[in-house]
């Protein structure tokens, strides 16, 4: 590519600084995680390409923009109309702009998928698998690490992220929970189970000394993509079809069976580490058989209908 051609293919100078200093803001004042910003920052990159002039760009100029992503999935176009009303509610705001040309782009509905379902018997199944190698003499400490892995991920709905990167001092024999800097940079507290940490004591014991990490591998820690290995091989073993686990799977098992049990919304909002509790109500997913049940159960009409002679 020619150097004029490359030139072409980039934002103009004031686009691209105006794209800095949103992306700043984003960053300061909301968190904004970092995959977030990498995001917004290739959407208005490539929106500013295409019309040549981002930051003057009238409502004509976005609509023929909203035209070109037309095909896009449902996911990516939800995506990028949020980056450009965020774009341009900031330049009004800065006062780069008197008006906000974006204010009337298109909010497409970018519906989520019910995440995979494992059932109590599944877990049951993959726990089962873990014990019998657990009752070998002498114990592997790879099963012991398995162990560790397994029992966090679904009895305290860790990321995948957070477990591979815990610190190896994170959990203390004597306090119950850990608290975590979760996506843009949000702490949360995490409860974790007897049965979790005492998988975690076990396997401590052969964590060489001086790891700076609880799950070392190499110079770091486990990567994610073996986790996602290990995870998979367990379903195998367990006689569960592979595709249908991995350790996402599992922190939706977490949730998804704590509701069931009738745990509260607002504290798995908490314990799950998500900024909005409409993400959260994604793991309501309960058989409608439970909920006519609660209904007939819990409604104040039932005692009424029971007090009448």
């Amino acid at each position: 590519m020619s150097r004029a051609a490359d030139e072409e293919a980039r934002p103009s100078a004031r686009d691209a600084t105006m794209i800095d200093r949103y992306l700043a803001m984003m960053a300061a004042d909301r968190g904004a995680a970092r995959n977030t910003l990498l995001a917004y920052r290739s959407d208005l990159s490539d929106a500013a390409i295409l019309l040549g002039d981002l930051s003057g760009a009238d409502q004509g100029a976005l609509e023929r923009l909203a035209t070109d992503w037309a095909a896009l999935a449902p996911s990516s176009l939800a995506r990028k109309s949020s980056a450009l009303r965020g774009f341009f509610a900031f330049l009004e705001d800065e006062g780069v702009r008197a008006d906000n040309p974006a204010a009337g782009v298109a909010r497409p509905g970018a519906r989520r998928p019910l995440p995979k379902v494992l059932s109590h018997a599944d877990v049951d199944a993959l726990f089962a698998v873990i014990a019998e190698r657990l009752a070998r003499q002498p114990v592997n400490p790879l099963d012991l690490r398995l162990s560790a892995l397994i029992e966090l991920l679904y009895g305290s709905g860790l990321r995948a992220s957070e477990l591979v990167g815990l610190p190896a001092r994170a959990l203390a024999a004597d306090r119950p929970f850990l608290i975590l800097r979760g996506k843009g940079g949000r702490e949360r507290l995490v409860p974790i189970s007897d049965r979790a940490r005492a998988a975690v004591a076990a396997w401590r014991a052969h964590v060489p000394e001086g790891s700076a990490f609880l799950f070392p591998s190499g110079k770091s820690h486990l990567s994610r993509v073996r986790l996602f290995q290990l995870v998979r091989a367990l379903a195998a073993a367990a006689g569960i079809d592979p595709v249908r686990v991995s350790p996402h799977v599992l922190r939706h098992a977490f949730a998804t069976h704590l509701l069931e049990g009738g745990a509260d919304l607002r504290a798995l909002q908490a314990m799950l580490g998500h900024a909005d509790i409409a993400t959260t109500q994604i793991y309501t997913h309960v058989d409608a058989s439970r909920l006519v049940a609660l209904v007939n159960a819990r409604h104040p009409l039932v005692d009424l209908a029971a007090r009448r002679p």
